[in-house]
């Protein structure tokens, strides 16, 4: 098996049609590449998502603790509501010390607190086997107005797409910071492409489009890259996407890392980025909302009738994996043994 997220194949054989009993309170349920549920509960919605944490050490435990939890959370906060709550459970490795504990814990504590997030319930423990970086799971929470959720399926023809950061943000930041010193870049390159690390997360920019704005689709584009995203948001609504590549952002160091590492931009996970869908009445003040808090964000293309996904007008296949795996795998391989990537 692959590693990585399962295919869409692998979920609509073996897992879409064992989900438990039907409940009519299930307003939505898992779909493959949607990224939340929601429940309903009297008059009030409850979005929830869940997520594996990934601890890198290679981060320092505080870094390392703001941005595991940052995924989890983007996951939820694309739904236009705030997140609320959090249950989170860790398996630890017995060599995780108590103090290295203390500094992930309090980087989640602080990054809740300030967005006004409790943490409900969870599970603590140490165990023979575990090992750095996935060390639990985490199921992020909204409680809301159904009214006011922007649904993963919901883009129209006619919409504008908007796209905030741009591809392999999150792949770039971690490889150079992961293995500097098996990447072919000047120092100052180096640098800036291992400071895209600070652009991942996604909480913040999702609720100010959602604010700003009718926006119809939102979505987090992590495994599969943005090239990924856009099919997954496409396929929700049953539409096509066509896309001008030249309009995409791309941040700085972006394409320098991508090439020394020899890995597809447009594939590479890129948390952090989001892919909006938004009624074009309205994409003049998204684009301005969210540039005014000192985001990146560009108007990329629009929403059509069909399906799938045009490059430039030129079809474009669904990512077959994500292309900073192989990346992560043959650097990871080549640092454990002492020889060049």
């Amino acid at each position: 098996m692959t590693t990585g997220k399962i295919s869409r194949a692998f979920f609509e054989t073996r897992i879409a049609s064992r989900l438990g009993a039907p409940r009519d309170d299930v307003a939505l349920g898992p779909k493959h590449g949607v990224d939340f549920g929601i429940v309903d509960v009297g008059d009030r919605a409850l979005v929830t998502a869940t997520d594996p944490i990934s601890i890198l050490p290679e981060l320092g435990f505080e870094r390392a603790g703001e941005f595991a939890i940052g995924i989890v959370l983007s996951d939820v906060a694309v739904s236009g509501l705030p997140p609320t709550h959090l249950t989170i459970s860790f398996s630890l490795p017995p060599e995780m010390t108590d103090d290295e504990f203390d500094r992930v814990w309090g980087a989640i504590h602080e990054e809740c607190r300030d967005l006004g997030i409790s943490i409900v319930t969870g599970h603590t423990a140490r165990y023979a086997g575990c090992s750095f970086p996935w060390v639990g799971a985490a199921t992020g929470m909204a409680v809301g107005d159904p009214d006011e959720i922007v649904r993963p399926d919901g883009a129209r023809p006619g919409d504008d797409i908007l796209v905030t950061k741009g591809p392999a943000v999150e792949a770039v930041g971690l490889l150079t910071t992961l293995f500097p010193e098996a990447i072919d870049l000047p120092p100052v390159a180096l640098e800036t492409a291992q400071s895209r690390l600070d652009d991942v997360g996604a909480v913040r920019d999702a609720l100010t489009a959602a604010a700003a704005g009718n926006v119809t689709a939102m979505h987090d584009a992590t495994e599969g890259g943005l090239l990924g995203a856009f099919h997954e948001v496409a396929d929700g609504a049953g539409v096509r996407l066509s896309i001008d590549a030249e309009a995409v952002p791309r941040l700085a160091g972006i394409d320098a890392a991508c090439e020394a590492l020899g890995m597809d931009p447009w594939r590479a996970t890129t948390s952090g980025t989001l892919v909006v869908a938004v009624d074009p009445a309205d994409t003049k003040s998204v684009l301005a909302a969210l540039r005014n808090r000192g985001t990146t964000v560009s108007a990329v293309g629009t929403v059509d009738t069909g399906a799938g996904v045009e490059l430039d007008g030129c079809p474009a296949g669904q990512p077959d994996g994500d292309a900073s795996w192989a990346v992560y795998e043959r650097l990871l391989d080549a640092t454990a043994n002492g020889r060049q990537p």
